[in-house]
């Protein structure tokens, strides 16, 4: 619940908002019992054909009698101390009532107030139809506001999630998976955002309606009122023990929901695979096992939710039968006691418990629909304890408390005792020592496995070594803002990710201030305009699609290229960028390159040969070790993995 409350308090900073809401739903409420309270009259009237005024005066007349025989009563010696506070506390009704009775008689005689009994029903008739409409636009009101609310909330906690999602580590994304992270933005979320409407909206209007109803009916009797209550606790205590129930189904159920964003995002992305392989009825039954078992579990919570309908109803029905037994004996047998309980200050009639009645039936309409804002607010309560924890997740890449400034340009970057581990006793680098200098192309090779882009990562703090420290001019990385950091950093990987944008803007995230000449020069620069102007209609205004689906895997990875090269980084890194792309691609990326390395130092991992004549030297590793480090001449006569590598491998792509 602690989670729910601060999605309450996100709300609650809208005051204005609340505030509308809560006055909307407190004028239905007020009209509510109202339009109930003046059928009051109309018994009076139509039961015994008599104007306001006339009924009014015998009102009056009866409370002074009353008040006359009880003081007169109190007079007489010897009554018991019981009796005596009885009368005194009877004495205390009747002056109220009879002040209250004056002023309802004042009102009355009021020019405008009919006279004749037709013409007063008729008056008070108008006028509930009137209040009934003015009750109608409250509650459009109160609706308007609270869903303007439950807009905003799903405002914010979405910008909350996104904000935080972008900190997170690459780690998390692997962690949560994306289908977590998407259950979390779009069902949590919704779920919390439909708690908080309800709560600000039939969670405030029907119990006020239904406060309203008991006020209205406490006038007429509060000891009668109290005693027809007396089952409700039962149901709190029924409502109570469903509570855990139903948030546990809840929760079951979101968790169900984002196994089942994980198989369409994970068919979704792989759909060529899914065909290609004819997998189209395996991807099937593992949809329909974890949409089964939703389904399930959804039931179970509908399960629930009908159990406390008919909770709230059979009680109801039996708050109104008590009242009807016990408030018919009353009034029919001119009693004022009840199993020897006082109940009455003096008996009832017939319209006043009329009025009892009908007061008590409009506070069931708003305790039935309790349970429903009961179930709402269970379920928001639910996904509130799955989404708050990942916005409170803290990223383990940081900013420092004191952040020091790069240089303008670096002289060297470093790799002191570097180790790193995901799983504790599961190395995947060990003891790095390496030192490159400014304007150098180090190439990394080695098998799969043994640490090669875990350790370029470490140079724009994707992670953050275990042990160790990376270093650019003695300046550990750890104590550099981020934002300074990655600014002298360009990357591009194996499989560049374009945003579904036009090439004109991919190219421009690499320099957001860059203008429309840097954008072309940099894809210039990267063999890419020719491409672009020559093969593509609508030319650097072209979409890519996702992903770049609609680029071939060269003409992706010269855009990945232009982006990384209109930043212009002191610091290139290339992991596996020319793996799979044709060789015409290749070629010119390699021509690319070859003009931008000079004046900056550049990373590459690769297994291309021609890639590799690049590099001032070659860095081999294996098991997440430095195997050796040379130029191509000095490793081909002593390092036995870099012979082994270049005779499977690089030979066979030359």
């Amino acid at each position: 619940m602690q989670n729910y409350w601060r999605a309450i308090k996100i709300a609650l900073q809208y005051r204005w908002i609340v505030a509308g809401a809560f006055t909307c739903s407190l004028m239905v409420a007020v009209l509510w019992g109202g339009s109930i309270g003046a059928l009051y009259p109309v018994l009076q009237v139509a039961v015994n054909d008599q104007s306001l005024q006339d009924w009014s005066n015998e009102q009056i007349a009866e409370s002074k009698s009353i008040l006359e025989s009880k003081q007169a009563e109190l007079q007489r010696e010897g009554l018991p101390e019981h009796e005596l506070i009885d009368l005194q506390d009877d004495i205390s009704t009747e002056q109220r009532t009879l002040a209250w009775r004056q002023r309802v008689s004042w009102f009355v005689r009021q020019p405008w107030v009919p006279r004749a009994p037709f013409r007063t029903v008729l008056a008070i008739v108008v006028i509930l139809v009137a209040a009934t409409a003015v009750k109608g636009l409250f509650i459009f009101g109160n609706l308007m506001f609270v869903a303007q609310l439950e807009q905003r909330v799903t405002y914010d906690l979405r910008r909350q999630f996104f904000h935080r999602a972008l900190r997170l580590d690459l780690d998390a994304f692997v962690e949560e998976r994306t289908s977590g992270l998407l259950s979390r933005f779009n069902a949590d979320i919704r779920f919390v955002a439909e708690g908080i409407r309800t709560l600000f909206g039939n969670g405030i209007r029907e119990p006020l309606k239904m406060l309203s109803c008991l006020v209205g009916a406490s006038v007429i009797s509060p000891r009668l009122l109290i005693f027809s209550l007396v089952l409700t606790p039962i149901v709190g205590l029924l409502i109570r023990k469903l509570a855990g129930s139903i948030k546990r189904a809840n929760r079951r159920v979101l968790e169900e929901i984002t196994q089942l964003y994980g198989v369409l995002t994970e068919t979704f992305n792989g759909i060529q695979t899914v065909q290609a392989y004819t997998l189209e009825q395996s991807e099937r039954a593992k949809f329909y096992k974890v949409a089964k078992e939703c389904f399930r579990k959804a039931m179970r919570i509908s399960f629930y939710n009908a159990l406390t309908k008919p909770i709230t109803e059979t009680t109801g029905i039996a708050v109104i039968s008590m009242a009807l037994l016990s408030g018919a004996y009353l009034t029919l047998n001119r009693e004022t006691h009840l199993f020897g309980i006082r109940l009455l200050s003096r008996p009832m009639d017939t319209a006043s418990l009329l009025i009892f009645y009908g007061m008590l039936i409009g506070a069931t309409e708003p305790a039935r629909k309790l349970s429903e804002i009961f179930n709402a607010v269970q379920a928001g309560v639910a996904a509130s304890e799955r989404l708050f924890p990942l916005l409170d997740q803290q990223p383990k890449i940081e900013n420092p408390v004191k952040p020091i400034t790069l240089p303008a340009q670096h002289s060297e970057v470093q790799f002191e005792d570097v180790s790193f581990h995901y799983l504790e006793g599961t190395p995947v680098l060990t003891k790095i020592n390496l030192k490159f200098h400014f304007g150098e192309t180090i190439a990394i090779v080695g098998p799969n496995g043994c640490g090669k882009s875990t350790l370029l990562q470490m140079l724009p703090r994707f992670i953050d070594p275990s042990k160790g420290y990376v270093r650019i001019d003695g300046i550990d990385v750890r104590d550099v803002r981020l934002k300074n950091l990655r600014n002298k950093v360009g990357l591009v990987t194996q499989r560049a990710h374009l945003f579904d944008d036009t090439i004109y803007n991919n190219i421009r995230n690499g320099r957001l201030d860059a203008s429309e000449t840097a954008v072309i020069r940099a894809a210039q620069k990267a063999r890419a305009h020719k491409f672009i102007t020559e093969t593509l209609a609508d030319g650097y205004e072209t979409v890519v699609g996702a992903s770049g689906s609609r680029l071939s895997g060269g003409q992706r990875q010269r855009i990945a290229l232009a982006r990384a090269m209109i930043r212009n980084p002191e610091i290139l890194i290339l992991d596996e960028a020319t793996s799979q792309i044709d060789i015409e691609s290749e070629q010119l990326i390699h021509q690319a390159l070859e003009e931008f390395s000079k004046g900056r130092t550049v990373f590459m991992i690769t297994h291309r040969l021609a890639t590799l004549s690049l590099a001032d030297r070659i860095l081999v590793m294996n098991n997440g070790q430095v195997e050796d480090c040379g130029t191509h001449d000095e490793l081909i006569t002593r390092c036995e993995l870099y012979k082994r590598l270049y005779s499977i491998q690089f030979k066979q792509s030359a």
